[in-house]
Order: structure tokens, then sequence, then C-alpha cells
């Protein structure tokens, strides 16, 4: 496993949070995209980010992993720019996609939040014990060869 973390102490709440580099690093984000999308069977996902370098940073990771997720060819939409959380679940109505918001605080705290496809934040029971068993057994889906992965595309402005 690639730099292993704590996955007890980052994964919680609707997703992942922990400082960056030394709690969290973009790899999670490629493990969080491509576990939310075999865990939730979606071919279609969207992340949207504030705006911060290193949100777009694991915005892209995260996407990357969506689209690279086993068999599930996932179309996978990325926000470009700043989006606020209302704008991304507005997108992710649209696409009846799962998606993940990814915001970074002052002191280099970076928050992943998971939604399904009915626009409700990750739970433990709803999945993200699921997730974290994955990473925690090293069982990151990948693909299954090159003509399962699914298609990236960017989107300037998400819809109001």
């Amino acid at each position: 496993m690639l730099n292993p973390i704590d996955t007890t102490a980052v994964i919680t709440g609707s997703g992942a949070s922990g400082t960056h580099p030394d709690q969290i690093h973009a790899g999670v984000a490629w493990w969080l995209g491509s576990c939310l999308v075999v865990t939730r069977g979606a071919s279609r996902a969207v992340v949207g980010h504030d705006g911060h370098p290193v949100s777009t940073e694991y915005a892209t990771r995260f996407a990357r992993g969506a689209v690279n997720a086993q068999h599930y060819r996932c179309h996978t939409t990325v926000l470009v720019g700043a989006v606020d959380e209302d704008g991304l679940l507005a997108v992710r109505k649209d696409e009846n996609a799962v998606c993940a918001y990814i915001t970074t605080s002052q002191d280099d705290t970076v928050t992943i939040t998971l939604y399904d496809v009915l626009g409700e934040r990750l739970t433990e029971r709803s999945g993200l014990d699921r997730i974290r068993a994955l990473i925690d057994t090293d069982h990151v889906p990948i693909p299954v060869n090159d003509g399962a992965r699914g298609v990236l595309d960017y989107r300037e402005e998400a819809a109001r």
C-alpha cells in the first residue's frame, strides 16, 4: 500500500479528513474515488472542490480513481474551479451520480465528503465501513483491463 494511513482516524464521518501531507495524501483521494464507485455500483460520478490548489490536486486524483474502478466504466465529471457544495449537488442531481466535495482549510486540513446517488452523505452504515475495509486490506479496486476504464470529462461551471 502506498504510504499507509490510519484509516480509523482519517476515514470518518462522511468521508476522509486529515492534514496534508502528514495524515492524508492525494493517493487517498484516488482510493476513495475507486472504492466509492465499486461499493455503490456507480456508473457516474462528479467531483468538485473549493478551488484551493491542494483540493484541486485531490479532486484530480479522485476522478482518476473513479474512472479506473474495476469494470464499472464510470463516467466521471470534474468541476473545474471553485464550486460550493450546493453547486456540486445540483450537478450530481442532473447527472444522477455519486459525488465527492473536497475542501482544504488554512491549516491544510483536507476534507473529502462522499455522497451517494441520492445526494445523501455516506455514513458508516451506508458504505463508509466497506470503503475503509477495502483500503485497510489493500483491496482498492483497479481496472480489470484498458477497455474497462471509464470516461473523464471536465465541466467549467456548475449548474444552478
